[in-house]
């Protein structure tokens, strides 16, 4: 009996042992996997729990200098990247903020909104829209 909790034991060890070379070389693995990339977070915020179907659509938009979007909503957030030159964001109800490439911008669900390219040169935005299944992307505001 002595000698079988001894091969128990030694079986026991040797699963922990295997168990940990094994988990090692997984995480190696999967270091090495993502050892090529750097992340850098531009905008973080909570999404609203949707009380319908929503979709996410990613696009650039581009506004000539000297031109606007022109005042619309959406059925959902809009959070933008400035891809290149520069704009004046125009939110209902908020202070204009003036944005240049490398900044980042959020627009609430349903908020009437205009951007304008200041610079001599178009604004240029990558824009991720989390908005209402089925619904038009923009819907013009008076």
């Amino acid at each position: 009996m002595n000698s079988m909790n001894i091969g128990r034991r030694g079986r026991a060890l040797l699963w922990l042992v295997v168990g940990a070379v094994l988990g090692g070389a997984v995480t190696h693995t999967l270091h090495a996997q993502q050892g090529g990339i750097q992340r850098t977070m531009l905008f973080r915020t909570d999404v609203p729990q949707a009380s319908a179907p929503m979709e996410v659509i990613l696009g650039t938009a581009e506004i000539p200098a000297g031109s606007h979007a022109g005042k619309h909503l959406h059925s959902g957030m809009e959070v933008g990247y400035v891809l290149s030159g520069t704009a004046v964001m125009e939110v209902a109800g908020e202070a204009p903020l003036t944005l240049k490439a490398g900044d980042t911008y959020f627009i609430a669900p349903g908020k009437v909104h205009d951007a304008k390219a200041t610079g001599d040169t178009a604004a240029k935005v990558l824009a991720f829209y989390l908005v209402e299944k089925g619904r038009p992307l923009a819907t013009a505001a008076p």
